[in-house]
């Protein structure tokens, strides 16, 4: 059990941590997607689209992308993979944003190519090797527990397969350092009350990110579960990072 793994959105519900996270994603679903690119510049499209980057190179055949939200990722993958998958399936906890990735699929017409199913990462429904490839954008944070999450990712990738999870981490320049932990307690959760009427959503954000164990602690984690191969990428000074690993 690691810190972060105890670290909930509402701290007076009684309920699980990943009934928690479900709950919190269906109150912010509608405002999900204005809020990533209104609290980060827009720049979090850059961040997917340097994680899906990591695959180049790679015939994937089906990706699984885990913590799928609205399906931001699995679309970028068939816009911006060469070649493209071809097939997606994305699973989360939240129906709510789940909902609104299908619309999106559906506006897209890529319906027959990418499919979303209500999942949980520490219990994938899928058989052992189903997967070339599994993305994880901003979701592990969200894991109740981190190495059973991992180990199930792990079981389901095939042999040779590749992991790919992008993360928020906190910079370390002072001054970047400074300026971002007044955003992320302050401003973020500020924003998630006007916009999305939810500032425990934010507050957690920031909560989480605190307790996660990022960078080189998180690849021995990787390491530790049976990941090979493992590297890190910093982004934006530290803001976001890109962690890999392969099925050996």
């Amino acid at each position: 059990m690691y810190k972060h793994d105890k670290v909930v959105p509402f701290e007076d519900s009684d309920k699980t941590k990943k009934e928690q996270v479900a709950d919190m994603f269906n109150q912010i679903a509608h405002r999900y997607d204005f809020l990533n690119r209104f609290l980060s510049g827009g720049i979090d499209i850059l961040w997917r689209r340097k994680a899906l980057a990591q695959f180049k190179g790679m015939q994937v055949e089906h990706l699984l992308d885990v913590a799928t939200g609205t399906a931001d990722v699995a679309l970028m993958a068939m816009k911006y993979m060469q070649p493209a998958p071809k097939k997606i399936t994305g699973i989360d906890i939240s129906e709510g944003m789940l909902d609104l990735g299908r619309q999106k699929i559906r506006v897209k017409g890529l319906q027959d190519h990418i499919t979303l199913l209500t999942g949980d990462s520490e219990e994938i429904n899928f058989p052992d090797g189903a997967f070339d490839a599994i993305t994880v954008a901003f979701g592990v944070r969200n894991y109740a527990n981190l190495e059973k999450g991992l180990q199930e990712m792990l079981r389901v990738l095939k042999p040779g397969g590749k992991l790919v999870i992008l993360e928020f981490s906190k910079p370390k320049m002072p001054g970047v350092k400074s300026f971002y932990n007044l955003y992320t307690r302050l401003v973020a959760p500020q924003a998630g009350k006007w916009i999305a009427g939810n500032k425990k959503a934010y507050k957690y954000l920031n909560d989480s990110i605190e307790a996660f164990p990022e960078g080189r602690a998180f690849i021995e984690i990787m390491e530790q579960v049976g990941y090979t191969h493992c590297y890190t990428k910093m982004l934006s000074l530290g803001i976001c990072t890109i962690y890999s690993g392969n099925k050996s």
